[in-house]
């Protein structure tokens, strides 16, 4: 195992010590909080971060066929823009990431999948952000539509998997969730060949 291997496997550190925390903004869809820590060497800080509505998400990397990947345009309030990457959604009461993958798919580019492949969990910000999105692998699909909660009909963007590095390229595809699902792709079409 290399050296920058076994740096990142040190011994479990001992999580700062919570005195308090307390709601500082809530909106229709987040809540704020002010977190009062207090670490191992006796410092204290507030941190204030977004409080995790304990669901976690889904991002699904559809493979039409061994040739084809299917991403959608839909519009970004954050960046005011319209932004190319794979579907994605929140995870419903009762769902497991496998249920609500299939049902975001459905929704998103009106197919289903006969095979979801867990490929990675990751965080978003986990400085500031506890929520948590597991990107599945999406094959064998199938026609299936179902009504979403989308304002406006997404555009299903086909892309031929042969030209991963053009769609790096191109700056509406910069949302970082997608660029590591095509990364998490690439890994695993490596293992498939080989």
């Amino acid at each position: 195992m290399g050296q920058g291997a076994e740096q990142g496997m040190s011994d479990e550190k001992q999580k700062p010590q919570i005195l308090n925390t307390e709601l500082v903004a809530e909106s229709r869809l987040f809540k704020v909080e002010a977190v009062h820590l207090k670490f191992s060497n006796g410092v204290e800080r507030v941190y204030e971060r977004m409080r995790s509505s304990g669901r976690g998400a889904v991002m699904l990397v559809p493979m039409l066929n061994d040739d084809t990947l299917l991403l959608i345009r839909e519009y970004s309030a954050g960046t005011h823009s319209y932004e190319l990457g794979f579907p994605k959604g929140l995870i419903d009461p009762g769902e497991t990431a496998l249920e609500a993958g299939n049902r975001e798919l459905m929704e998103e580019i009106g197919y289903g999948a006969r095979t979801l492949l867990p490929m990675k969990q990751v965080s978003l910000a986990p400085g500031y952000f506890g929520s948590r999105m597991d990107i599945l692998l999406a094959r064998d699909l199938y026609p299936e539509q179902r009504e979403g909660d989308e304002p406006e009909p997404l555009e299903v963007v086909p892309w031929p998997i042969d030209q991963l590095a053009q769609l790096m390229a191109l700056p509406e595809f910069s949302e970082a969730r997608s660029i590591c699902g095509l990364y998490l792709l690439q890994d695993w079409l490596r293992r498939e060949e080989a």
